[in-house]
C-alpha cells in the first residue's frame, strides 16, 4: 500500500519505518528540510535499538523515502498518517497547531481519495477538527461543500489510530502489538477506510485478532486513559515506597506480594524517582485539562502529578538528611541521564531536576550515560546557565571515571550496563563508599556484604524529614519553565 507519514519525530519515524518493513511503499515527510537531508545522509535523528538498520535496509529496497516536499508527499499516500508533535502549552493543554497545519496541507494538496489517520496523541474531538479543516480547504478550492463523499471523487475519512509505543522497545511494540485501536465514525467513506486500515495491519494480526474498532472519540480517550492509568500505578507505588521506609518495610517484598495478584500484575509497579519522557507528564496534564474544560476535574490525577514531581527529588531528600541542606564543596557521581534506558530522550527526565537541585545547593555533578549525554548537556546548559553548567557539571565518557573524587554515586536510569558493576572498584573510588539508587537496581543485602552504604527507594528503612515542598516546587517550576 502507498503510505505517507507526516512528521519524522519519534512516533512518525518508527511508524513509517515499520510500515515499510511490512512491505509498504512509504514516504516520510517533515517540514524541516535540514532534518530530511540529515536522514537521507544516513543519520537517524533518534536513538532506538534496531531502527538504524531498518532505515538502511528499507531505503535500499526502495520502499522508504524521506521528503520535505509537502505536495508530493500528500499526493503519494492513499493512507496519510498525521504523526506530528502535540506539546503542552503554558496551561498544560495539548497544542494542536502542528496537527491542524498538516490537516490544511492535506486539504490543499490532495488529488485523490484519502484515509487520514490521527496517529499523534490528541485530545478528544480532534478528528472532527481535522475533518472540518480538510473540508474547508477543499471547499476553498471549489471541490466540496461537505465532509465525507466529495465532488470529483475526492472522498476521505479521518480515522483515529493512537500509538502505544514504549521508547526503547518501539519496534517490538509496533511489530508485536498487544492491541491496535481504530476509531472510525459512520460516514460515506468510513467502510472503505476501515477496510483499508484493517488490511494495512493484517500482518500484525496473523496469530490472533488484536484490532479493536470503536468511535473516534473513544479511541482518542483510550490513549490518554491508558497513559494516565500507568502513571497512576507508578505514583501509587512511589507513595507506598516512601511510607515503607518509615514503617521499616521492604517495598520490593510488597511489590511481589501484590503483583502476583493477577488482577494487579507486575507492570509499572517499580518504585523509583518518578516517571518522565515525552508521554506520561504531557498526557496526564492534558487529560486533567480536558476534565477541567468539561467541568469535571480529575482529582486523582492531580495527586498523581504532585507525587511524581516530589519523587523526582527523593534522592535529594536522602542526600540532605546525611550531608545537610548545603552541599557546597561536595561532588556527586550520577549514572544515567535519559528518562529510561534504551533511549536518548531526556524530556522530563528526573536526572535533569536532580542536577538542577544539586547544583543549586552548591554541589558539583559528574555524570555518565551510554547514549543521552549530549542531549542532557544541551538541556542542562539551558536550564542551569552557561556559568553553572561549566563550573558545576561534567559529562564523562566512562562510568568508573564518573566516580573519581566523588563522595557518593546517584543512579537515575536503570541501564543494563549498570546492573553488575565492579563493586570493589567502586568502593575504592567513592570517598564515602555510598550509593543512592533511584531505580532499586541492587539488593540491599548484597550491598551490605560489599561494604557499601546503600540507599534505595523503599528498600532500607530510614526516617527522613518530610519532603521540602517549597524547595522542591521551586526546582520543579524552573524545569517546567525551561
Amino acid at each position: 500500500m502507498r503510505i505517507t507519514v507526516m512528521g519524522t519525530g519519534y512516533v512518525g519515524l518508527v511508524t513509517g519505518v515499520c510500515l515499510a518493513e511490512l512491505g509498504n511503499d512509504v514516504v516520510c515527510y517533515d517540514i524541516d528540510a535540514e532534518k530530511i537531508r540529515h536522514i537521507n545522509a544516513g543519520h537517524c535523528p533518534i536513538y532506538e535499538p534496531g531502527l538504524d538498520d531498518m532505515v538502511v535496509r528499507n531505503r535500499g529496497l526502495g520502499r522508504l523515502k524521506f521528503s520535505a516536499d509537502v505536495a508530493d508527499s500528500v499526493q503519494h499516500g492513499d493512507i496519510i498518517f498525521i504523526a506530528v508533535g502535540t506539546p503542552s502549552d503554558a496551561q498544560g493543554r495539548a497544542e494542536l497547531s502542528y496537527v491542524l497545519s498538516v490537516a490544511r496541507n492535506i486539504g490543499q494538496w490532495m488529488r485523490s481519495p484519502k484515509v487520514i489517520v490521527d496517529k499523534s496523541t490528541v485530545p478528544v474531538g480532534t478528528a472532527e477538527k481535522v475533518e472540518a479543516l480538510i473540508a474547508q480547504e477543499l471547499e476553498r478550492r471549489g471541490l466540496t461543500s461537505t465532509a465525507g463523499q466529495q465532488a470529483h471523487d475526492l472522498s476521505y475519512c479521518v480515522v483515529s489510530n493512537p500509538e502505544f509505543l514504549k521508547e526503547g522497545a518501539a519496534i517490538a511494540d509496533f511489530m508485536r502489538p498487544d492491541r491496535i485501536v481504530l476509531g472510525v465514525d459512520p460516514g460515506p467513506y468510513a467502510a472503505q477506510a476501515q477496510e483499508m486500515m484493517q488490511r494495512l495491519y493484517a500482518p500484525l494480526n496473523r496469530h490472533h485478532q488484536r484490532t479493536y474498532v470503536m468511535g473516534r472519540r473513544a479511541a482518542e480517550f483510550t490513549k490518554y486513559a491508558a497513559n494516565a492509568m500507568l502513571a497512576t500505578r507508578i505514583s501509587f507505588m512511589n507513595d507506598l515506597a516512601n511510607l515503607a521506609e518509615r514503617l521499616d518495610v521492604d517495598i520490593e517484598q510488597v511489590r511481589t506480594g501484590i503483583g502476583s495478584d493477577p488482577r494487579i500484575g507486575f507492570s509499572f509497579l517499580y518504585a523509583g524517582t518518578g516517571y518522565g519522557g515525552s508521554c506520561f507528564p504531557k498526557d496526564v496534564q492534558a487529560l486533567q485539562n480536558m476534565g477541567i474544560d468539561a467541568g469535571y476535574p480529575l482529582r486523582l490525577l492531580s495527586a498523581v502529578e504532585d507525587i511524581n514531581q516530589l519523587q523526582k527529588l527523593r534522592l535529594v531528600d536522602k542526600l540532605t538528611a546525611l550531608y545537610g541542606e548545603e552541599l557546597k564543596g561536595l561532588t556527586f557521581a550520577l549514572w544515567g541521564l535519559s528518562f529510561k534506558p534504551n533511549t536518548d530522550d531526556v524530556r522530563e527526565a528526573p536526572s535533569l531536576l536532580l542536577v538542577q537541585e544539586l547544583t543549586r545547593r552548591g554541589a558539583r555533578v559528574r555524570a555518565y550515560d551510554p547514549v543521552a549525554g549530549q542531549a542532557a548537556c544541551e538541556a542542562l546548559r539551558n536550564d542551569l546557565g552557561s556559568d553553572v553548567f561549566n563550573q558545576q557539571f561534567t559529562l564523562v565518557e566512562e562510568p568508573y571515571q564518573t566516580l573519581q573524587d566523588c563522595v557518593a554515586l546517584l543512579i537515575a536510569t536503570e541501564w543494563q550496563a549498570f546492573r553488575t558493576p565492579d563493586f570493589e572498584r567502586m568502593k575504592g573510588l567513592l570517598r564515602d563508599q555510598r550509593i543512592f539508587d533511584g531505580r532499586n537496581m541492587y539488593e540491599p543485602e548484597l550491598m551490605k556484604q560489599q561494604g557499601l552504604d546503600y540507599h534505595g527507594i523503599g528498600r532500607i528503612a530510614r526516617v527522613l524529614p518530610e519532603p521540602k515542598l517549597q524547595a522542591d516546587q521551586t526546582a520543579v517550576e524552573r524545569l517546567v519553565r525551561a
